[in-house]
């Protein structure tokens, strides 16, 4: 019998776990229900864009709050990706989500860091983090490359893309 008990409370712990976790999500999704949806991509050229950075589109969050993740427009749900950078912005083909358009006149800047919401990595510059702005908002967006290498070449062409502006 005590067996029983020990397992049903553990169960009813974890289920209001759960629980208390599913109503956060849903509040933070209702304190930001005004940001407005994302741009639509252009049609895909596939002569400008370059493509084949393969990584984890890991989060988006208010810039400069690395914990403060976006939850509407899917923008706080981790997927793996594949980022697209092209005159017109950058797009995060995601699977299992929506993709992420960002456009080019809307890049603010871009660094790499250790972390972002959902996702913090031994070495200093394991993350792409673009800033962007949206709505009225400044917003982060981090992207973990597949290969360590490609970290370099993606961030100096988004710079240069930034630059070009």
């Amino acid at each position: 019998m005590r067996a029983f008990l020990g397992i049903l409370g553990t169960l009813l712990v974890l289920a209001a776990g759960y629980f208390g976790m599913y109503r956060g999500w849903r509040n933070r999704q209702s304190r930001q229900a005004d940001l407005a949806p994302l741009p639509e991509a252009p049609p895909e050229n596939d002569s400008a864009t370059t493509r084949g950075i393969e990584g984890v589109y890991v989060a988006t969050t208010s810039a400069g709050d690395w914990m403060d993740r976006i939850a509407v427009h899917e923008l706080g749900v981790r997927a793996t990706a594949d980022l697209a950078v092209s005159e017109a912005g950058l797009i995060f083909h995601r699977q299992g989500a929506a993709d992420v358009f960002i456009p080019a006149d809307h890049l603010t800047g871009v660094r790499t860091d250790r972390g972002i919401a959902g996702k913090v990595t031994a070495e200093k510059s394991g993350l792409v983090v673009v800033t962007w702005t949206h709505d009225g908002r400044e917003l982060d967006t981090g992207f973990r490359p597949r290969r360590k290498a490609d970290t370099a070449a993606l961030t100096a062409s988004i710079s240069t893309l930034i630059g070009a502006l």
